[in-house]
Parts: structure tokens; sequence; C-alpha cells
């Protein structure tokens, strides 16, 4: 019998239990262009208000996988390794993370979204480098892999299309944050892209999707347990995202704080704890590194030596970028025309923010998407971002806005001073808070 897509999206919504036949069956008709936006938004609703069980999460995680190619990397000769954050505010770690595990021996074929709801995306971040392909051929993703050792890129034109779609709609519908969609989201480009071993990087905090660290562990656990279950070694770790993790947020800011982190220049940082954390865990699930230690020190060299940024800078060329990109990023990254500094009121500590405003706010200033058609301004944002528990005297710049307008920028600098709390310093948490396996 042919499905009715309204009649399952009844079910669900009045929290029936589907199975496996009748979700392929829906991801199909996704794929295909005949269920309709307005179903396919319906659908992600009433998941959002009902929920899946495990059985469900993993059938949909399949169905989207395999709605296209499986991508298989016979012959490379490294162990296939990828990591992937459930999105957060100033979090550019894969671009960092990539290139220093290519350095230490690994392949990375890092399949990577656009921005989602208040929080950046990785492929919008790289479209601010003149050239670079987001959307290579197969025969060019895996040359660079190859070559460069790893590749940010989106998913392929036949890599689980299915979540393509989905994802779109769910950016504009308010269902991004809920834990089957997110889960078979994620997994679903990650077992396609033929992964050996993967590193989940669950945010938390009033700048992630989970403002909890209950609903974070939750959704930790339903990742690693799925991804594990079909056959992909997966840990998680979950890690703060109470403020911007950079010291910048938007695209073309992001990439610039990218480059001075591979420059060894960001050390010291929640940043640098991040990176390393998850560069340790890498080298750790491929069989590379025995000890959070040792894989810890092998990243590192491949920083300090400069591997990193030369595998990067490689990657950058074979995906379309300038050759030069590294040496000379002022040439290409835009700027905006007005610039303008956040000055502290009062004297104090800074205290808190709502990052999640930070977010929304990159979005009013052009830099992320209102619709799925938004074309973003990569040129705007915040930088010089100083850290929760920093001492600020009055007049000191916490934060510098950069906008296409000067009114723009005065309405930013506006909401950045409501957004930060001055007073007494804070009891800041460790930046990685705990680790979640099979």
């Amino acid at each position: 019998m042919r499905m009715i897509p309204q009649e399952l999206i009844r079910r669900k919504r009045n929290g029936e239990r589907l199975d496996a036949a009748e979700i392929a069956d829906f991801i199909r008709g996704l794929s295909d262009g005949s269920i309709s936006e307005g179903q396919v938004a319906a659908f992600a609703m009433a998941v959002w208000f009902s929920g899946m069980d495990r059985d469900e999460t993993v059938a949909l995680t399949r169905a989207m996988r395999d709605s296209g190619d499986i991508l298989s990397w016979s012959g490379v000769g490294k162990p296939i390794a990828d990591k992937h954050s459930t999105g957060g505010v100033g979090d550019n770690v894969s671009l960092m993370l990539a290139p220093i595990m290519a350095a230490c021996g690994l392949a990375v074929p890092m399949i990577s979204g656009r921005g989602l709801g208040h929080t950046g995306g990785t492929l919008d971040k790289l479209e601010s480098i003149p050239g670079y392909r987001v959307a290579p051929s197969a025969a060019l993703f895996r040359k660079a892999v190859e070559s460069a050792g790893c590749a940010i890129v989106g998913p392929t034109a036949n890599l689980a299309p299915a979540d393509r779609r989905l994802y779109a709609i769910r950016d504009v519908t308010a269902t991004v944050d809920s834990v089957p969609l997110i889960t078979a989201s994620i997994l679903s480009k990650k077992l396609a892209a033929g992964l050996q071993s993967l590193v989940l990087d669950v945010k938390v905090g009033n700048g992630a999707f989970m403002t909890g660290l209950d609903e974070a562990g939750r959704l930790a656990r339903a990742l690693v347990d799925v991804a594990n279950q079909a056959g992909v070694t997966t840990t998680a770790l979950i890690t703060d995202m109470n403020e911007p993790l950079a010291d910048a947020v938007g695209n073309a800011l992001e990439i610039g704080n990218c480059l001075a982190f591979l420059r060894g220049e960001k050390a010291g940082t929640r940043l640098e704890a991040v990176v390393m954390s998850f560069a340790a865990e890498m080298l750790m699930t491929s069989g590379i590194a025995a000890s959070p230690t040792e894989g810890t020190d092998l990243a590192v060299r491949a920083l300090s030596s400069g591997s990193a940024l030369e595998h990067f800078a490689r990657m950058v060329h074979l995906l379309g970028g300038p050759v030069d990109f590294v040496e000379r990023p002022d040439l290409y990254l835009s700027r905006a025309p007005v610039i303008l500094p956040v000055e502290a009121p009062q004297d104090g500590f800074l205290r808190s923010c709502d990052t999640r405003e930070i977010g929304m706010e990159l979005i009013a200033l052009g830099g992320g998407r209102l619709r799925p058609d938004t074309v973003i301004d990569h040129r705007v944002g915040f930088s010089d971002l100083q850290p929760l528990g920093k001492e600020i005297g009055r007049g000191e710049v916490f934060a510098v806005v950069h906008a296409a307008s000067e009114d723009q920028a005065l309405r930013a600098r506006e909401r950045m001073l409501a957004i930060y709390d001055f007073g007494e310093a804070p009891v800041k948490p460790p930046v990685v808070l705990s680790r979640i396996s099979s």
C-alpha cells in the first residue's frame, strides 16, 4: 500500500511509533520531491514534539544515509576519520582540527554543513575564501583527501541528499533542537562518507542547542550508540558553550582566526583546549595514539612545526582557493566597511553573556540566514571578544563590531552591551566536561 504522508505525520504527531519501512518510504518521498515542503515541516515538528525511540532513530539515520551514495576510500592507505560538532557560536574547531589530523597521518574527509539556527556553518566560513569549492566533484574530493590529507566540503549531490532538504527546512521551522533529527542529520552524512572512526563534539550551554547537561548527555549517548551500531567506532566529548569558543564570530573573521591558530597565536585559550582534546581523541579512536598524552604530543608537533598550516594551505588550493591564501589572507578575505569598538560601560569582570544572542546578532548583521535562500554577508561579525572572567576597565574594548553600515554597527554595539554582564568574577567550568563512549 502506498504511504499517505499526512497519515504518517498524524500518527507521529499523536505519539505513535513508526516502523523502519514507513520511515524509509517517507525519506524516499522527501528525496524525490513527492512530499511537499509543508509536509516535511509538519513531520519535523511532529518528531520535535513526540520524539523517536532508538530503533526509529536508527531507521531514520539509515534511510537518510541510503538516500544517496556511500563513499569508499579503498586504496588511500590511512585511517579514515572525522569529527563533527552539534553547533555553537565561534566554533571553528573543524577548520584547524582537520589539517592537524592530516599532518598526524589521518585521512579526514570532513562532510560539513551550513549555519543552522543561531550557530555558524563551516561551509559558510570556507566560502569566505575566494574560489573555494564546498561542493567539489567526487574525483576532486578524493584527490584533495589523498593529496592534502583532508578536505572540508559539503555533501555532494548524491551524499545523503534527503538530509539536505530536511536540514534547510529545520533551520527555518524551529525544529533544530530535536535529538532524533540532530542524530539522523549528523550521522547520515558521516556514515555515507565511509568513515572508520568518528569523534563528536556535543555542545552544552546558552549558546548550544542543548542547554542542559542532561539533554546534552542524552544526545551524546544517542549519537554514540547509533553510530557504533552502524559500524563506525565513535566517541563524544561534551564541551561548554556558555560563551563564544573563538574570539571571533563571523565567517571571514573566523577564517582569519583559524589562520592565527595554525600559526600558533592562540596558545592558552579555550579554543586551544578544545582543539587539542579532539586531536587526542581522534588519534586514539583511529589507533594512531595509545593515550591522550601521546595524541596531544603528536598534535602539538604538527602545529608547532608548521605542518598543519601547510596541509590547510594545500587543501584550500586543491579545492579552488588561492595558492598564496595562507601567506596573504588580507588580500582575499573581505573586510566590513564599518568597524566599531564596544567599550565597557563600567569597571568589573566579564561575568556572563547570552551566547545564543551573539549568534542571532550575527544573523541580524547579515552573516547568517533568515530563509534558506538568504545570501550571506561574509564580512560581518564580531572580533576581539574577551573571555569571561577577564577584568575590564571602564572604556576598555571587549569586542569589536564589523558591519555593512553605520546604523547596523551602532545597533549591534548596543546589543553587545546588553548581551554581556559585568560584575564579580565568575566561577568558570572546564571547557571539556565529559566523555561518552560505547
